[in-house]
């Protein structure tokens, strides 16, 4: 059991049914042409899983998020930290503004949709605050690599061989890490994520 974050294909998207979007996309689309913007329709089909190929993200929500809070509240505006931290939908294309839609999602009773690339540029101002070492942090995330690394001691090894404002919290700088790879994920393969 538990939180997870992970990405989202065209059958799943468009279909209709329990644990399908088609009434998210169907409001996503109909606010994109309100603000005339155009319609979201080029969602990629779900990829077979196949490790390190960087066609699927998977994550777990495992950490207790208050020292990541406490992270956000140090260096970002609320707006920033809502947007961060608010969404229950995350699509790859600019919004200048989060879309709410009065559409149940897993864990509240209206869907808050965000933009991808506003998303990565606050997960990319954390990552610069706390120096995250990117080079190290796993970047294709299809089987909780993200997880496992923060919580199977690869992540400590380091900290011990190269310590830094990342280390001196390992459970914040895991939730800079989930959210700049979802939203790098998203934008690279052009497709939505959410929490199941």
């Amino acid at each position: 059991m538990g939180i997870y974050l992970v990405d989202v294909g065209a059958e799943e998207w468009f279909g209709e049914g329990e644990g399908r979007f088609a009434e998210i996309a169907a409001g996503l689309n109909a606010e994109l042409v309100r603000r005339r913007l155009p319609p979201y329709e080029s969602v990629p089909v779900a990829a077979e899983f196949v490790r390190g190929s960087g066609q699927s993200f998977e994550e777990k929500m495992v950490p207790s998020m208050d020292s990541f809070l406490a992270l956000c509240n140090s260096h970002l505006s609320d707006t920033e930290t809502e947007l961060l931290c608010g969404w229950s939908v995350l699509v790859p294309m600019p919004l200048d503004k989060e879309i709410e839609l009065p559409v149940e999602s897993s864990y509240s009773e209206s869907t808050v949709i965000a933009g991808a690339p506003q998303v990565l540029a606050i997960a990319q101002k954390l990552a610069a605050v706390v120096a995250l070492p990117l080079a190290e942090v796993p970047e294709m995330c299809d089987n909780l690599d993200l997880t496992t690394w923060f919580l199977d001691g690869a992540a400590e090894k380091l900290s011990a061989a190269a310590p830094g404002p990342w280390s001196e919290d390992l459970d914040a700088s895991f939730y800079v890490a989930v959210y700049l790879r979802a939203a790098q994920h998203s934008l690279r393969r052009g497709c939505p994520m959410r929490y199941s």
